[in-house]
């Protein structure tokens, strides 16, 4: 089980996510005003806080949703968990359907720090049914 650190949105593909403390999360279609939202794949993006902290510890200085994250979770190592999990918060229902992605060589943090983790470290969701998620809550596997 995880803890929910952040819920982070943007409304422009591309760019930084700020954590808003709260979203609605729709069905088959993702967090309600974020630019990646849609009916795809991707819907939703998670990265462990874990991970995160470890790079900022190399030192990098990155917010909740610099890496383009929706949800930072504590606690849980999403990269190791296979295509299909799915995770519950609420009354949300993720289930995860791809492991890294294609890195963006000319983002921001890659520029200044040589390395990014969220194409080795995020993972990506599908909404499978809707809610809404607060920073603070737990975040279960199936």
């Amino acid at each position: 089980m995880g803890k929910v650190i952040a819920v982070c949105k943007s409304s422009a593909k591309g760019t930084q996510k700020t954590n808003v403390g709260e979203a609605a999360f729709l069905e088959d279609y993702g967090i309600e005003g974020d630019a990646h939202a849609g009916k795809w794949h991707r819907q939703v993006s998670l990265l462990s806080h874990d991970r995160i902290e470890a790079f900022r510890k190399k030192g990098a200085e990155v917010a909740d949703g610099a890496f383009g994250e929706n949800l930072v979770v504590e606690g849980i190592d999403f990269k190791t968990l296979p295509v299909g999990t799915r995770f519950q918060c609420n009354e949300v229902v993720l289930e995860l359907t791809q492991i890294g992605k294609e890195c963006h060589q000319g983002c921001e943090i890659f520029q200044k720090m040589g390395d990014c983790i969220m194409p080795r470290e995020g993972v990506f969701a599908k909404v499978i049914k809707g809610g809404v998620i607060r920073t603070g809550d737990m975040l279960e596997i199936m």
